[in-house]
């Protein structure tokens, strides 16, 4: 089974206490703590990009570690408790943009909004890898003979745990276009309007974001599947074709749940295609109803010509894996559309049944032939893979269609006789999608110091309480207090002074 593997970026070294001032010094240790759980994020990115073997669970533990602490930072500037001295300037390799050669350029961009977004966009890409990687351990477990049932439990959950990582990771992406592209849109502004570059890059894209989100959410639907379909799989490798075992769960609805992973690799892909659309904005004076023409096509190697700009698309391998995992489930949809018809609508449904299976199949060879694929730049190892892994699949689908085709066509030429409709008749049969998972919406972790963190919180308590005793008057004691801690969640470029720098 086929699951996007993103490259990860990789950051380069920075120290916090080179642009903070910590006018209390009351946050020294804090501030070196970030920097070092900064420097072990960088080394474990790094890593990560020499080895083979990738540890994604080890990235994750020092991301959870990390996060929190960079959260300390951002409350603690909105709050006036740390001063910046100038905007401080992150370095990260970016690896959703197109370039020449595949190349990932590196990138200098300014404020905490982006160092957030970019720290947050690599925990979303190292949960969705991880998933993956949990999936490949397993195998093809479903279809082996020798497996106990405790096994296959075990196995499934380990399946619905890989679902939840990536419901996870949808909900990290939805998270950075929603809550944290408001503070970094304010961050450009603010920094262009000082003189100081700052790349936008598509990994940065509010369409992007949301279409990655998308493309997690129908990655988990696409497990969700599976496990629904595992106990049934056995007994359809050991008796292919019709008639579907009695274990077998309801066709018609296995070909909704492909229906929409269709509609949401769709919607993904039509996202990502976005930002490199937006840029060939052209005016037109033949429209009245628009100042501006659109350019559609087919997806094309797209390069960049300055690194610090950033590039105009996203890579292509993305766009081509959700341009072939559309068209995979809509064939598996039109299959068991097809089953369904045969198994539940009797003999005056076999000739829809011929119909939606000889549809898979067409589909089907289309993928075999690589036709939404483009012959042009350099195939990447990590696409090769995903390439391989897919075509595994669609070999293993198109095989189980020839069967169940075989077999309905005998029964309708030999006894139904029933007309094949046409594709038109057939498409204005399909039924709407359905969906077997949710986003998990992210929450960003309570900060691990200052305003907002728990320890901040009880402090702020006690000197209420310490208060209230000593005037006993909390109302009168209140005044001399400092204002309450704003919430963990408050915004990373909206910092008391900003752009006025110590």
């Amino acid at each position: 089974m086929s699951f996007y593997l993103y490259e990860l970026p990789t950051a380069g070294a920075i120290s916090f206490g080179d642009f903070l001032y910590d006018k209390s010094a009351s946050y020294i240790s804090e501030v070196s703590d970030t920097t070092e759980a900064r420097a072990n994020l960088r080394a474990v990115l790094k890593e990560n990009k020499r080895s083979d073997e990738k540890d994604f669970l080890r990235l994750v533990k020092v991301l959870d570690d990390y996060i929190p602490k960079l959260c300390g930072i951002i409350a603690a500037v909105n709050a006036g408790e740390l001063v910046l001295k100038a905007e401080p300037i992150f370095s990260w390799r970016t690896t959703l943009s197109a370039s020449f050669f595949h190349s990932s350029p590196r990138l200098s961009v300014p404020s905490l909004a982006a160092e957030l977004a970019f720290t947050l966009l690599t925990y979303a890409f190292a949960l969705s890898n991880m998933a993956r990687a949990v999936v490949l351990s397993l195998g093809t477990y479903e279809t082996e003979y020798g497996i106990s049932d405790a096994d296959r439990k075990a196995k499934d959950e380990r399946l619905g745990f890989a679902v939840t990582l990536l419901c996870k990771a949808a909900g990290v992406f939805e998270h950075i276009a929603k809550e944290v592209m408001g503070d970094w849109d304010a961050a450009r502004e603010r920094a262009i309007a000082a003189g100081i570059s700052c790349p936008h890059p598509p990994d940065l894209s509010r369409e992007v974001l949301i279409g990655l989100s998308k493309l997690a959410l129908s990655d988990a639907q696409n497990l969700a599947i599976r496990k629904l379909l595992t106990r049934a799989a056995f007994e359809s490798t050991i008796s292919p074709g019709p008639p579907l075992p009695k274990s077998h769960p309801s066709p018609a609805l296995a070909a909704k749940l492909h229906l929409e992973c269709a509609a949401l690799y769709s919607s993904a892909r039509a996202l990502v295609k976005t930002p490199g659309a937006s840029r060939h904005l052209v005016p037109t004076q033949s429209s009245s109803k628009s100042k501006f023409k659109l350019g559609f096509g087919k997806d094309k190697f797209a390069a960049s010509t300055s690194t610090q700009d950033g590039a105009d698309e996203v890579v292509p391998e993305l766009r081509r894996y959700l341009a072939d995992e559309v068209l995979l489930h809509n064939a598996l949809a039109h299959k068991w559309l097809g089953v369904d018809a045969s198994e539940n609508g009797g003999s005056q449904q076999s000739g829809v049944a011929v119909g939606f299976l000889t549809w898979a199949r067409q589909d089907l060879e289309e993928l075999k032939g690589g036709a939404s694929g483009v012959n042009i730049g350099v195939v990447m190892e990590r696409e090769r893979d995903m390439r391989e892994e897919r075509k595994a699949r669609v070999q293993a689908e198109a095989d189980s269609v020839n069967v169940f085709l075989k077999g309905y066509k005998r029964m309708n030429d030999s006894m139904a006789f029933q007309a094949v409709p046409p594709q038109s008749d057939l498409q204005a049969s399909i039924p709407a999608g359905r969906m077997a998972v949710a986003i998990r919406p992210y929450t960003r972790p309570v900060p691990a110091f200052g305003p907002g963190s728990a320890e901040y919180v009880q402090q702020y308590a006690e000197a209420l309480d310490s208060l209230a005793k000593e005037d006993g008057s909390e109302v009168e004691s209140a005044t001399s207090l400092p204002p309450p801690p704003p919430p963990s969640g408050a915004s990373a470029g909206g910092y008391a002074g900003a752009g006025s720098y110590f």
